[in-house]
């Protein structure tokens, strides 16, 4: 995280929109609920959003998502937000940051969906459909998406320090295992566009199935593999298999998929910062890592 950062409110957005898109001064400004991490998020009147990184890292992402996000909407079966307009730097705030169309829906939770099997499908064609996408000069992994599509090594240390620390606490030789075999795996398949950041907080839902995508920020053009995480981190039974059927990856992608999720996982419950809810989610999402890569591997 950089430092320093600039503290994001609604007075902030307010002072950027009347002075960089003065056609927009009467429009009200609100903070969303959920406003994310790597992005502090605010509704614009009813139909838009204002989106600014929260941190130098994080602004890498504002011009690919800009440049990107209208070539890759008409070619997706579900809604992916749609830019509106780009905002500059100013003395107020040091970064470009973005206004989006306001996409409606609730971010995904069991007890808004009606059929999670179905759910698990549409998800599955939607990333289906996003593999198949011409990945002719799209942005290859780097700082600018922390590295997602590229291989897990760029988390070695990591993952290595957060098996040390978690001794006793989980079967450490099988988180060990199981990392070492991602490690291993290599997809014989040739870059393809990926989501990057496939979690419930990044999937809408209406109706009670999922209606969008959002937040691209971690996307590029590489191994698609880090968007396999979500099989271990909200699906499970019958909506776990639906997905791994659907998405039709190799078993070196689904080794690899493994690797992201355990990585994830493992540093959350090593760390200090996560409540005990989450640590204890994370818990259950090394469990169920390490169970199918026995059943599977």
């Amino acid at each position: 995280m950089d430092d320093p950062q600039p503290s994001i409110d609604t007075d902030l957005v307010r002072r950027l929109v009347d002075a960089q898109f003065p056609e927009w001064r009467d429009l009200p400004v609100s903070r969303v609920a959920s406003g994310g991490w790597d992005n502090r998020t605010f509704r614009l009147g009813d139909e838009m959003t204002v989106r600014l990184p929260s941190a130098a890292t994080y602004s890498l992402q504002v011009e690919k998502e800009q440049r990107w996000l209208p070539k890759l909407a008409p070619l997706l079966p579900l809604p992916i937000p749609t830019p509106l307009a780009m905002g500059e730097p100013a003395e107020i705030y040091p970064w470009r940051w973005s206004v989006y169309r306001w996409i409606e829906g609730e971010t995904a939770k069991n007890a808004h969906i009606a059929d999670l099997v179905a759910f698990a499908l549409s998800l599955a064609d939607f990333l289906v459909a996003l593999r198949g996408i011409d990945p002719t000069d799209g942005p290859a992994p780097g700082r600018h998406n922390f590295h997602r599509g590229g291989p897990l090594t760029a988390y070695e240390d990591e993952a290595r320090q957060a098996i040390a620390t978690l001794e006793g606490r989980i079967d450490t030789q099988a988180a060990t295992t199981v990392w070492e075999a991602a490690l291993a795996a290599t997809s014989h398949g040739p870059p393809v566009w990926f989501h990057g950041d496939v979690a419930s907080g990044n999937l809408l839902v209406e109706d009670g199935g999922l209606s969008a995508v959002i937040d691209f920020g971690t996307s590029g053009v590489g191994d698609p593999s880090c968007d396999l995480a979500i099989t271990w981190t909200f699906f499970e039974g019958a909506s776990r298999e639906a997905f791994r059927t659907r998405i039709d990856v190799d078993d070196a992608t689904w080794a690899s998929g493994r690797g992201w999720a355990l990585w994830k996982a493992l540093i959350t419950v090593a760390g200090h910062d996560a409540n005990q809810t989450e640590v204890d989610r994370q818990r259950q999402v090394i469990d169920e890592v390490l169970a199918d890569h026995r059943k599977w591997a």
